[in-house]
């Protein structure tokens, strides 16, 4: 079983940037993708970005290509969104999750989720 832990959200205006954090335990997560997702009132959670056990490959929506970066760190069972240039549509409660696939984005395919920390960007 993972436990994880999202932690890093807050209140920052537009163009600024902030780190969550994903602290995992229970289970190492070094052999699981891990991925950050985010759900705004009314809609679907969406994928956000991932990467491999390895670090070696990473992958984002388009929305944010470019302005966040995810990293891991697996000595400390941690992984990291470094969110940049950051925009009020950027608004939402973000999730960390982990999943035994070796490259998806797909909701279903990540079994273990963080409870979520919100991020509030304003214009």
């Amino acid at each position: 079983q993972v436990q994880l832990v999202d932690s890093g959200g807050g209140l920052v205006q537009a163009g600024g940037s902030l780190r969550l954090s994903c602290a995992a335990s229970g289970r190492t997560v070094s052999s699981y993708t891990m991925g950050w997702f985010r759900r705004t009132p009314g809609k679907e959670r969406e994928f956000v970005a991932a990467i491999t056990w390895g670090g070696g490959s990473t992958y984002y929506a388009d929305s944010v290509q470019g302005r966040f970066t995810i990293s891991r760190d697996n000595a400390k069972n941690t992984v990291y969104l470094q969110m940049s240039s950051l925009k009020p549509e950027d608004t939402a409660v973000y999730y960390c999750a982990a999943s035994a696939v070796l490259i998806t984005r797909r909701i279903p395919d990540f079994g273990f989720w963080g409870q979520g920390t919100q991020v509030t960007v304003s214009s």
